[in-house]
Order: structure tokens, then sequence, then C-alpha cells
């Protein structure tokens, strides 16, 4: 029998680590056409190496309904925002906002320095955080990833 080889990281250099998980979930058979388009757009965002981003993996939470995502691993908050506020992000944001185009976004983000924050657009059956916390409406100060953060809130 064989020892595992066990090992851990040392996470000293990244003192403001984010993870984020981001989740697409198909609420319509129209939303599988949505799916399929955005999946090349993000390849090509990540591969532009949007600065502060140190991993993007990708994620099949399940098969039916078709539910995929990523995780991803910044080197702190305010490069994720500055990102998300940035084309092509924003402009897909806005796009998701007017037309969901038959699916449901939702992502959770870990912070390295303590809090959680989660936002679920449009997602009928929730994922993660929102599965077992308390789940209000994010208007108002709930709206922005930021907001949610500072209140110290899971709820999205």
């Amino acid at each position: 029998m064989a020892k595992p080889d066990r090992r851990t990281v040392d996470l000293s250099a990244y003192p403001d680590l984010v993870v984020i998980y981001l989740g697409m979930r198909v609420e319509s058979i129209r939303g599988l056409k949505t799916v399929f388009t955005m999946g090349p757009k993000i390849a090509g965002a990540v591969q532009a190496k949007p600065e502060g981003l140190l991993l993007h993996e990708q994620i099949i939470f399940s098969l039916f309904p078709p539910h995929v995502g990523m995780r991803q691993y910044w080197k702190n908050f305010e490069l994720l925002e500055a990102w998300a506020r940035s084309l092509p992000h924003q402009e897909w944001w806005q796009h998701f906002l007017r037309d969901s185009g038959g699916t449901g976004f939702w992502h959770e983000t870990y912070f390295m320095r303590g809090g959680m924050e989660a936002v679920y657009d449009g997602v009928s059956v929730l994922p993660g955080l929102g599965k077992f916390a308390p789940v209000s409406r994010a208007e108002g100060p709930m709206f922005s990833a930021r907001s949610r953060r500072e209140r110290g809130t899971a709820s999205g």
C-alpha cells in the first residue's frame, strides 16, 4: 500500500486572494444556444489574461439541466471588480440583464481576508449558499458585489 503524497499551498504571497465561482444554468431550450455562444467569448477573455486573474478553471455542475461554470482566482477584489466593470464583461452583463437568453446566472465570491457574497439572477434552483442561507432581493445596497461584501452578507 502506497501512502498518498500529501501537499498544501503557501498563500502568504496572496493576502488579498479572491475566489469566485460563476455558473450559468439553462432555464429553457433557448438557453442551450446562449451557453454555447458564451463559451468561446469567455475563453477569449481569459486568453487575453486580464490583470489580476491568476487562474481560470471550467466546471460542469450538471448535465441535466445543463449547468456550467467556472472557478477563478484573482489577486484581489479591486482587480476583479475593475475587470467586471470593463469590456467585454460589462457588455455581456448589460445584455444579460435585458435578456437572459433562457439562462440563469449566479456567482459566489470568497475573500481571503474574510467574508463572502453571492448573487443569483434568474436561476430557478439556487446552488451553493442559496440552498441554506436566507435569500433576499438584490436591490438598492444589495445590488453590487462591493455593497454586499461591505455589508458582510452571504445572501443575494
